[in-house]
């Protein structure tokens, strides 16, 4: 149930609130690039510019020179076509089903029944924060993503950990 609603929960955050409208930016130049990546057809991948295959090569001083003239960029490459609505909302549910499962096998080795509910909330929510946003920090360290970006999927990973820890306490067996 929790995956479900959390589930639901990132659908009213991306079709009816659409802050994350704020994360991509458009190229001025967009079909320049778009005529140059698309002659030589590279595939579906996470590429660089500029490309260092190793820590050393990064050193020598012409990839110096390419990352200090720039741009320097992490470019995904997808399929061509529209984006597979059908299939990408699947795997985000199966994401959040995934998720609740593992929250609630975790809080079911580390919470007993009659435990007080706002203890279980207490748990189930950390839990859920760092399965749903934790990991999104590394993107803004490591790739570049604006931190602005990286505040907002934080921002999620509350909502979705409020509704999974929500979800769990409401649920959550009292024998008494």
């Amino acid at each position: 149930m929790a995956g479900l609603l959390s589930w639901i929960a990132s659908a009213l955050i991306h079709m009816l609130i659409k802050y994350h409208n704020a994360d991509y930016k458009g190229l001025s130049n967009e079909e320049v690039v778009s005529t140059a990546l698309a002659e030589k057809s590279p595939a579906p991948a996470l590429y660089t510019l500029p490309y260092c295959s190793n820590m050393k090569a990064m050193g020598a001083e012409p990839m110096r020179k390419k990352f200090n003239d720039g741009p320097v960029a992490m470019i995904t490459i997808m399929p061509n076509g529209m984006p597979p609505m059908g299939k990408l909302l699947s795997q985000q549910i199966l994401f959040f089903i995934f998720g609740s499962f593992l929250i609630g096998y975790l809080a079911s080795i580390s919470i007993t029944a009659n435990t007080d509910v706002m203890m279980v909330f207490r748990q189930v929510f950390i839990a859920s924060f760092l399965t749903y946003g934790w990991a999104q920090i590394s993107y803004s360290i490591w790739m570049g993503q604006p931190w602005s970006n990286c505040i907002r999927y934080l921002i999620d990973a509350l909502i979705y950990a409020a509704v999974t820890a929500g979800t769990f306490s409401f649920s959550w067996p009292n024998l008494n």
